[in-house]
């Protein structure tokens, strides 16, 4: 299977890039996000949680489609983040994988980076997989 984007453009309102790889063995997808000044607080220098969180949250849900051997919905059922570092506007990277993946529930994790591969947060999350 492949990605399973959304065209109904909650994407770009996301600051969606691009999808810059995948790789269904593993379960791992790399998307490329643009942190806009509107993003951020702190006279336009930090990025709001909630963008972080959709970044690794999408990345991860999109780890779950790649992986699966047919379509499937992505359900989370918990989402953790850990904000490492400061995240201002410029490009970053969310990074999602299939840590364990059955046939109802998949466990998952993320990291986001900066250009230079800095981590900037990370994320787990319990997803419910359901059919479409």
């Amino acid at each position: 299977m492949g990605l399973s984007l959304p065209e109904d453009g909650l994407l770009e309102s996301m600051g969606f890039v691009q999808v810059l790889s995948t790789d269904r063995k593993l379960g791992v997808v790399r998307a490329e996000f643009e942190a806009m000044k509107r993003f951020c607080h702190t006279d336009g220098t930090i990025v709001q949680g909630g963008f972080i969180s959709g970044w690794l949250d999408f990345s991860m849900a999109q780890a779950v489609i790649v992986r699966a051997a047919e379509p499937v919905g992505v359900a989370s059922l918990e989402l953790k983040v850990n904000f490492l570092q400061r995240v201002g506007p410029g490009r970053v990277i969310a990074e999602g994988r299939v840590l364990r993946m059955g046939r109802r529930v998949a466990f998952l994790e993320a990291s986001l980076f900066d250009p230079a591969g800095a981590v900037l947060a990370t994320a787990s999350s319990t997803a419910l997989l359901t059919t479409r």
